[in-house]
């Protein structure tokens, strides 16, 4: 391994200070570089600097998990690959792989080996089959491991080094501050070699947390990205990161060594030959969740988690009032960072991150529609006592049945409008396989499991969604088509660059619009979507189109005059005008 540089020793030392003030600096930062960079590897002699090169307005991404499609015969990561070819190659540049390692609950996100791929599913050399085709994201599950993982039966033993690899509180301990994501209790009796101890379990009592005041474990990790980025993975998702660094008598949520931490990932990501693109998984409030970009020295990319729950309410109700309210306010990403744009995904419609952003009437009003419409609503534990709703679970395209005042025929037509305007804010566009499948609400999957998310999680049989998707007629094959074709479409466009200037519309409160201008300012689009069930009209002096220009809406084709009528909207309509079609 040739030297590294002083540069990134000196970043490493500062940040190794941060989170192990009591600890040799020297001594620990040579352990990072080993761990990250081991024999056969090496780093950049110089950052990879902030810019807007990692991404274009060719990314999109799908997320799914291993095993969405499967046949009884074949390797679902075999299937996988086959559906990812047949029918997305050209239309998304990026796959997220959710976490397809051994487990045991949680839908792989309780994980008894990090080194290894899920034989039910398929090995390494799958994995990097499809990353030579796409930019693959995989999951590193970092907060927590599962129960049964040799991990932890090693600490039960008191073996080293596991013996101090998990989070030990008393009951004793203040925990009332502690933020919580869920309703089980916080902590978890065991017996070990050791004696009676209580573990920390942020998340179920199958997932233990694990205690990164041991440096050790954070090793160990960086050990792991590296087996994940030399298997062909460039997007590297840290899950429940805000949970990592744990103290009693405080919050336990974005502690200032979580933050230290990511910053120190970032550190090796920006010196790692590879591409490594960073991204945070924190399903909190809007302002706690664009904390994870840092000062340009965190996260590459967040989710952008207040979208999906005010696009939801926002078809659900017919105006766009606390959508452009809320877009208004919303930072642009700074150099060298960019939002994840979704509206579905494997988890449920997260609540959390429109407090403040939604009345609590609206809430309401939108748990009743979703349970109307077959969903169900998970709640989480509040300090000091009581419940809110955590997430709703419902699949997107049956969230899409209808409005508050009830089920109606425009299921399909609202369903594209809510992706549509994900294609087309700041950002990179990502569709969870089952929103691109139009998939219905599995009930037959939570009666089997008991698990409420069960019902976003279904998994196809490939010859019969196949066949859905050879008929015209289903669902399936007009929203995937139809996807197809706005994808395509999103993707010629220079204005629908991840980092080109974005400015939103003061319009029709049924209207949600849009300007986007390209890098280089040759083109503007103006991105209108009709959130309602209603006809209306937007005048083109509005949206101040330019004279002299010659404006198309690259959805229908048609020309728009800049002195011309009112421009009309079915419901659900969107238009994309620009002056560079």
């Amino acid at each position: 391994m040739s030297e590294p540089s002083q540069n990134l020793r000196m970043k490493l030392a500062d940040l190794v200070g941060r989170v192990y003030p009591d600890l040799d600096r020297d001594h620990l930062v040579g352990q990072i570089i080993q761990a990250f960079w081991p024999e056969g590897t090496h780093p950049r002699r110089r950052a990879r600097t902030p810019s807007n090169r990692l991404w274009s307005p060719h990314d999109a991404m799908v997320i799914t998990y291993g095993n969405s499609i499967v046949d009884g015969q074949h390797k679902p990561l075999d299937l996988l690959n086959d559906f990812l070819n047949r029918h997305l190659k050209g239309t998304v540049s990026s796959v997220h792989i959710l976490p397809f390692f051994p487990f045991t609950s949680d839908d792989g996100f309780a994980v008894t080996d990090y080194r290894a791929v899920n034989g039910n599913l398929g090995d390494w050399a799958d994995i990097r089959r499809i990353a030579a085709e796409f930019t693959v994201m995989s999951d590193l599950v970092l907060n927590h491991v599962s129960s049964q993982s040799p991990w932890f039966n090693a600490y039960l033993q008191g073996h080293e080094p596991y013996d101090r690899f998990f989070f030990e509180a008393s009951p004793d301990d203040d925990l009332s501050p502690v933020v919580r994501p869920r309703t089980s209790p916080l902590l978890r009796e065991v017996e070990t070699a050791h004696g009676t101890r209580h573990v920390w379990c942020t998340f179920s009592h199958d997932q233990v947390d694990l205690d990164f005041r041991n440096p050790e474990v954070l090793l160990e990790f960086l050990r792991i990205m590296r087996l994940h980025v030399e298997n062909g993975i460039r997007i590297v998702r840290l899950d429940a990161v805000a949970f990592l660094w744990k103290e009693p008598g405080t919050p336990s949520i974005h502690m200032p060594q979580t933050h230290a931490i990511v910053q120190l990932m970032r550190v090796l990501c920006d010196f790692a030959v590879e591409p490594i693109i960073l991204l945070t998984e924190t399903n909190v409030p809007n302002v706690e969740n664009l904390s994870y970009f840092g000062n340009r020295n965190e996260a590459h990319a967040v989710y952008n988690f207040s979208l999906p729950p005010l696009i939801l309410h926002a078809l659900m109700s017919g105006t766009a009032q606390h959508l452009h309210r809320w877009q208004t306010t919303m930072p642009p990403a700074q150099l060298g960072c960019a939002y994840l744009n979704f509206t579905a995904s494997h988890d449920g419609i997260g609540m959390r991150p429109v407090e403040g952003l939604l009345p609590e009437e609206e809430i309401g009003e939108i748990i009743a529609t979703v349970r109307a419409f077959g969903g169900e609503v998970s709640m989480r534990t509040l300090n000091g006592g009581g419940e809110a709703p955590y997430e709703l679970n419902i699949t997107w395209f049956d969230a899409m049945k209808g409005t508050f005042e009830g089920e109606d025929d425009h299921q399909v037509d609202r369903f594209l409008c809510s992706q549509t305007m994900v294609m087309a804010l700041e950002g990179v566009p990502a569709f969870y396989i089952h929103a691109l499948l139009a998939t219905p609400n599995d009930h037959a999957g939570v009666e089997k499991t008991g698990v409420k998310r069960a019902i976003n999680r279904h998994r196809w049989d490939y010859p019969h969604l196949l066949a859905l998707l050879d008929d015209p007629a289903s669902p399936q094959a007009q929203v995937l088509r139809q996807m197809k074709r706005r994808i395509a479409i999103r993707c010629r466009q220079p204005a629908f660059h991840p980092n080109a200037t974005q400015f939103t519309l003061h319009l029709d409160h049924r209207l949600f619009g849009l300007w986007r201008q390209s890098l280089d300012r040759d083109q503007s689009i103006f991105a209108l979507h009709n959130v309602s069930a209603e006809d209306l009209s937007v005048s083109p002096m509005s949206i101040n189109l330019i004279g002299g220009e010659n404006w198309v809406d690259l959805l229908t084709g048609e020309t728009i005059s800049p002195t011309g009528t009112d421009i009309p909207f079915a419901p659900y309509q969107c238009r994309w005008i620009t002056n560079r079609g």
